[in-house]
């Protein structure tokens, strides 16, 4: 009851002081109606979880790897899965919604909406893929009632930028950051060349262990590597490093490390207290994009992650099922959507390729 009072003032507040992120049109948008798609296990292998995947970026193709991982995390392992989109006005997955502004047409800017966010109240872990958002004030209330739950939380390569303003959210009078402070780094540029050099995902060998990494192997992916903290400096104290990344030369598995290049951490976990106390589980990757997801040893990183954040870690697999259920072949990274494809589509054009 204490947070949920809290989160209706914070709310209240910003709705009358504003937020710099929020135009005046912030609220013209149908924020309820659900528009997503959903993946029930089957009976034999359900597990009495629930998984909410946000697909809400507009570069690394999360409108078809979400689908997809959902297909596998429910016919394989039995989680009952829902996949949410952002959409633009005519309720198409539209990545190629612009996130800032145009200089001068401010007014013309159109927020981005995710329907079906009440569905957040129900899940047992959210895998947020966003990128630089701006939400209407409901949605970003029910992000953040979410987020100070203590329920487990994955973020995917851009959810550490991903909302372009404050989320309404603090805690003892102090804003908190989504990317540095609940995710553990947020974006402070590519260390790898953006578009050119790919990412080796090296273990580390004190981790090996961890029940995350149980059966992952050769993790590569055709995404470079980010950088979340200043030059010299490192992850927090309380971020437990999984994965390091080494950048390689061109865009092949295999390639030749860049030797003006170190590893950066690329995967990792922590814990992310809550204005009550509660310690939520959460696992952060930096690596994520569509055409990384065909690597299967980081597919199985994924859904051994989901085990491991619903606290199910004694029922990961030797060597987690991440077969395809459909065929996967997801478009290019990048933001030329007309040479790469991408074009708006209803989310149900989502459910199979």
């Amino acid at each position: 009851m204490y947070i949920k009072k809290k989160l209706l003032l914070l709310t209240a507040y910003a709705l009358i002081v504003g937020l710099s992120c929020h135009p005046t049109n912030a609220q013209t948008q149908s924020t309820d109606a659900f528009s997503g798609l959903t993946f029930q296990s089957p009976k034999e292998k359900r597990i009495g979880k629930k998984i909410v995947l946000i697909a809400a970026e507009q570069e690394y193709r999360s409108e078809q790897s979400m689908p997809m991982l959902a297909k596998i995390l429910s016919s394989h392992h039995g989680f009952d899965c829902t996949v949410l989109f952002a959409v633009n006005p005519q309720g198409q997955v539209d990545p190629t919604m612009p996130v800032y502004p145009e200089k001068g047409k401010e007014s013309e800017f159109q927020t981005h909406n995710i329907p079906g966010l009440a569905q957040l109240k129900e899940a047992d872990l959210v895998i947020f893929f966003a990128r630089l958002l701006t939400l209407p004030l409901e949605q970003q209330a029910q992000i953040v009632s979410y987020i100070d739950s203590g329920k487990p939380i994955i973020g995917l390569r851009t959810a550490n930028h991903g909302f372009r303003g404050r989320l309404p959210y603090k805690i003892d009078g102090k804003q908190i950051q989504f990317g540095e402070q609940v995710l553990g780094g947020t974006f402070r540029g590519h260390h790898g060349n953006w578009h050119r050099d790919s990412t080796r995902g090296d273990i580390v060998k004190a981790m090996k262990n961890h029940p995350i990494l149980t059966g992952v192997a050769n993790i590569w992916g055709p995404s470079d590597v980010y950088r979340t903290f200043p030059e010299n400096g490192e992850l927090p104290k309380n971020c437990t490093v999984l994965v390091n990344g080494q950048p390689l030369i061109g865009r092949e598995q295999g390639g030749i490390s860049n030797p003006n290049k170190i590893p950066l951490p690329v995967i990792w976990i922590k814990p992310w207290k809550t204005s009550s106390g509660k310690l939520a589980r959460v696992f952060h990757s930096t690596m994520g994009s569509g055409k990384d997801f065909e690597n299967e040893g980081f597919r199985r990183c994924i859904v051994n992650a989901c085990y491991w954040c619903t606290q199910l870690e004694y029922q990961i697999p030797l060597k987690s099922n991440v077969n395809y259920i459909d065929p996967y072949s997801p478009l290019s990274s990048g933001f030329n959507y007309e040479n790469l494809g991408v074009t708006p589509k209803m989310p149900a054009e989502y459910r199979t390729p």
